[in-house]
């Protein structure tokens, strides 16, 4: 007992670890032999080459099951979103407020605009080709490729459409004159077929998609006026169906999102209004609660002239 309560010095216990590492007199490297290192080095050598064979051949049989085209797995999407610029935030979401005698208050949402609209210019869509399929009232449907180095047509998208809202004849988007434009876009998904429903009244939708303007609350007291002053391009707010489907990135890498622009004509000033931009189409929903970017975008406006003060 009373070598078990001896205390040992710290020498005593470099020496002791030093014979663990290297004990000359049974030749054991850190308590085992030579040949029982080599041993236990090949087993795990092999053990983790059988393990990193089972996962390569997992990882193939996975990836040989899936299309480089189209998603495996698409039916948590039932709709698709919708995005809209310039894209300012505020503490609620989607926030559009300047001052029509500030240029300082607009500059960088007519900066957001023309830069978002560059790729459409007709010099940086050399990719595309015009054809017979481009005709509007018709789906664009092509063979799958089979080889990822095919690649297929798409109908190019020009910034010219969107007339008053492209930028080209009034680079301001009309900002400064309190009748500003805005750009809708829908999200790709990959082989979509959408149109607007068979019931639909609106002669304009039928053999396109149709993005409709709503003007949900207001939250400073009394009405707002002249809401209706709206223009859409291209005319009626249409989605051409010769942009669709759309075959993925790889399969069709010049694709350009086709756009909606809405001008507000006469938005009454120094009021902050709530307004909603859907797209009308079959199997397109927009009464998604949980997602406010599921077949329609909601967003806040407010164009101050600098002179009234809310109430």
């Amino acid at each position: 007992m009373a070598a078990l309560k001896e205390k040992r010095t710290c020498a005593q216990r470099c020496e002791d670890f030093g014979y663990f590492v290297w004990n000359p007199d049974t030749k054991q490297l850190l308590g085992r032999t030579l040949d029982k290192w080599v041993y236990i080095s090949l087993y795990y050598v092999a053990f983790y080459i059988v393990m990193s064979g089972l996962f390569v051949l997992a990882l193939y049989v996975l990836l040989s099951t899936l299309s480089p085209y189209t998603p495996t797995y698409r039916d948590r999407l039932q709709s698709p979103g919708v995005v809209m610029r310039p894209n300012t935030y505020g503490d609620e979401g989607l926030l559009i407020v300047y001052e029509v005698n500030k240029p300082d208050s607009y500059t960088p949402l007519i900066h957001t605009l023309q830069n978002y609209l560059t790729p459409y210019n007709r010099t940086e869509q050399h990719a595309h080709y015009e054809n017979e399929h481009c005709n509007g009232n018709k789906y664009f449907t092509q063979n799958e490729p089979k080889d990822p180095e095919q690649k297929l047509l798409s109908c190019p998208f020009y910034r010219s459409s969107l007339g008053k809202c492209s930028g080209m004849d009034n680079s301001t988007f009309g900002y400064p004159d309190g009748q500003p434009c805005i750009i809708i876009k829908m999200n790709r998904v990959t082989s979509s077929f959408r149109h607007c429903p068979i019931l639909s009244t609106a002669p304009v939708c039928q053999g396109r998609l149709l993005v409709n303007v709503y003007f949900l609350f207001f939250k400073q007291k009394g009405e707002p006026k002249n809401l209706h002053n709206i223009e859409y391009f291209p005319p009626n707010g249409t989605f051409d169906l010769h942009y669709f489907p759309y075959y993925g990135k790889i399969a069709q890498p010049s694709y350009m999102n086709p756009l909606v622009a809405v001008k507000f004509n006469s938005l009454e000033k120094n009021k902050l209004l709530k307004i909603e931009c859907r797209v009308v189409a079959d199997k397109i929903s927009a009464d998604n609660i949980h997602d406010p970017y599921e077949g329609k975008v909601e967003f806040e406006i407010e164009i101050k002239n600098g002179t009234a003060v809310n109430k």
